[in-house]
């Protein structure tokens, strides 16, 4: 019955993922559409944070590197390496912690939609303008690495038995039996 949970979440995360990619990448096609057939520049932000402005990002985050193919070469295997990375953890370090694996699967959708317009286009779709709130001009799948990096650190530190800090009693004091278990079985093992 675990095993059959655990495939269930992992199937969930692998679905969320996918619907999350797709988002991302229709959106990024609809503004790149947009912007061929009538220039996607919209004139002021909307609420005073965001607008619609369309961008090829040569580079990473800000356009860092854009203008190095040698350095953006090197960063787009490292981006890749990391996804790889994410997906490791989701199946090893955090099998057991449902919220963090839900996080994962969030920061990875975002990864690979940017993968993908990198290895294919050699750009990445960007047409989020935020820079009044201290950011640049970014897509989708950015906030769904920086929402899901910020969710997945507050999981580690808050949520569940496995927290550093758990919020909730009852997640203390599981893992307050947990230890004391633990504890016990070394002693025994040990004298």
């Amino acid at each position: 019955m675990k095993h059959y949970k655990s495939v269930m979440i992992a199937l969930g995360c692998a679905l969320l993922m996918c619907v999350l990619l797709f988002v991302d990448l229709i959106t990024k096609a609809w503004a790149e559409w947009y912007d061929l057939t009538y220039s996607l520049n919209q004139p002021g932000y909307f609420l005073g944070i965001i607008k619609l402005t369309y961008t090829k990002n040569m580079g990473i985050a800000f356009g860092i590197f854009g203008g190095n193919e040698t350095a953006m070469e090197i960063m787009s295997y490292v981006t890749v390496v990391l996804a790889v990375l994410i997906a490791v953890m989701f199946f090893t370090l955090f099998r057991r912690n449902i919220p963090v694996r839900v996080c994962l699967a969030i920061v990875e959708a975002g990864a690979l939609g940017n993968i993908i317009d990198r290895f294919s286009l050699g750009y990445v779709r960007d047409f989020l303008d935020v820079i009044p709130l201290g950011f640049g001009i970014c897509n989708i799948a950015d906030f769904f690495i920086t929402g899901g990096i910020v969710a997945v650190i507050f999981c580690i530190l808050f949520i569940g038995k496995d927290a550093v800090f758990p919020l909730t009693r009852k997640w203390r004091e599981e893992a307050k039996r947990e230890d004391e278990e633990r504890d016990r079985r070394a002693k025994e093992q040990n004298g």
